[in-house]
Order: structure tokens, then C-alpha cells, then sequence
């Protein structure tokens, strides 16, 4: 079970910070960024194998693969910073996990407009004039 692996290296994580916070506190974020490191290469293979899965769904539909990449891309920003988020919010830097959540939604939107776009033309053809 992953899930045991992850809760038991976050608790060990959690013991060394608690810890290194009393005697050396700028070595914590280290502690807590490779955890987080750590733990994102533990869920990888699980990443990959639910990636494939949609992948082949899609191949098999008529679905465009072009959105599901898309898609796929926008699951990955939206992850990617999240865990900047928390990083920042850690190390005591709200400001700057502000802007990083600023910059990713404003990606984000700029990279979903051709889904978008294309939802609103078969919206239009749908319609009646």
C-alpha cells in the first residue's frame, strides 16, 4: 500500500522538522521540499499508468487527443503549484504563493481557451438560428 509508504516518510518528515526547528529552523524547509520531492516521485508510476489509461480511452473515442493533452497539461500546472503553493506558505512566503497562484490560474486559462472555443462552436452548432 502507497499510502502507507507516504503517511510514514510525511510523519518521519514532520518528526526531523519539529526537531530541526529548535536548533537549526532554516534547515526545515529542506527537510519539508524533499519530502514533498520525495513523495512526488513515489506517486509518479501511478501518475504515468492513470495518464496512459485516459490516453487509451481517448484513442478509442472520438475524442481529440489535442484536448485531452491539453487537459493533461493543465492537471500537471494546477499540481505543480499547488505544491510550490504549500512550499511557500511553509517557509512563511504568503506573497510570493499568492503570485504563483496568480501565475498558474492565469496559465491555465490561457492554456484551456481551445477547449473553450471549441465547445462554443459546438454549442453554436447545436443551437438553433
Amino acid at each position: 500500500m502507497e499510502i502507507i509508504k507516504i503517511v510514514g516518510i510525511a510523519i518521519i518528515a514532520l518528526i526531523i522538522i519539529i526537531i530541526l526547528k529548535q536548533y537549526k529552523p532554516e534547515f526545515a524547509i529542506y527537510i519539508s521540499l524533499l519530502t514533498g520531492v520525495l513523495i512526488l516521485i513515489l506517486v509518479m508510476d501511478k501518475l504515468e499508468g492513470i495518464v496512459n489509461l485516459i490516453q487509451n480511452i481517448a484513442s478509442k473515442s472520438e475524442i481529440n487527443t489535442t484536448f485531452i493533452i491539453l487537459l493533461i497539461k493543465i492537471t500537471g500546472i494546477a499540481f505543480l503549484a499547488e505544491f510550490a503553493v504549500s512550499i511557500c506558505k511553509d517557509s512563511g512566503e504568503a506573497a510570493i504563493a499568492s503570485k504563483i497562484e496568480l501565475g498558474s490560474k492565469i496559465i491555465i486559462i490561457s492554456m484551456s481557451i481551445p477547449i473553450l472555443s471549441s465547445l462554443i462552436e459546438i454549442l453554436l452548432e447545436i443551437l438553433p438560428n
